[in-house]
């Protein structure tokens, strides 16, 4: 399996990689800026890409949809921040941006399949209303993409339009910290963890 994290934008989003094998077709998790870089990767690996995921709908993971000529995954209540510039915060902090790509809706508990790779959506409203994290099944059972709903010693911030602090705390304690405590957690910014560690020294989680 090939897993390469690519760090983009003025915002250090972590957009991820993920594919079966090289030569193979490719996931592209978050790719908020810098699509060269990530291409750069892509053709390292000889990967073609098959979609892209958002793991939730801000400028910062999003910036970067279109380039791959691709359709893009995001949780049903966060469509409407792809599609509007200002929901998405795009009209505040850059040139305004909406995803002008195909679009398809995920939902709580859906599958998302290519090749080997499984993957289950995990609804985690707090940071934004449609914020997902995305549990792998297959090949591996111990990997996790956070968003910005869980970080290395942090949470994601909910004094944002639309954020709740309640709901994030909410969705971390019952869909994330009830996984292994070995699941290793990939967030959309910083440095990866464990579902363990968080659990024990994460102090923002009430």
């Amino acid at each position: 399996m090939i897993l390469e994290t690519v760090i983009v934008g003025p915002m250090q989003v972590n957009c991820y990689i993920l594919a079966c094998a090289e030569a193979g077709e490719a996931i592209i998790i978050d790719p908020g800026d810098q699509a060269r870089k990530i291409k750069t990767v892509l053709d390292r690996h000889k990967l073609r890409p098959a979609m892209v995921i958002n793991t939730h709908g801000h400028y910062d993971h999003i910036g970067g949809d279109d380039e791959f000529g691709v359709c893009v995954y995001a949780h049903k209540q966060d469509l409407v921040m792809l599609e509007n510039a200002g929901k998405n915060l795009s009209a505040s902090f850059a040139l305004p941006y909406k995803v002008k790509s195909e679009i398809k809706a995920l939902e709580d508990r859906e599958i998302i399949k290519l090749d080997c790779l499984e993957l289950e959506v995990l609804h985690l409203p707090g940071h934004t209303p449609g914020g997902i994290g995305l549990l792998m099944k297959k090949p591996q059972a111990d990997i996790l993409f956070t968003g910005d709903t869980l970080f290395c010693q942090g949470v994601g911030r909910c004094d944002l339009p639309e954020g709740s602090e309640y709901l994030l705390n909410k969705s971390i304690k019952e869909k994330l910290f009830v996984l292994p405590g070995q699941t290793k957690v990939y967030p959309g910014h910083g440095a990866p963890t464990t579902i363990g560690r968080e659990k024990i020294n994460n102090p923002f989680i009430g």
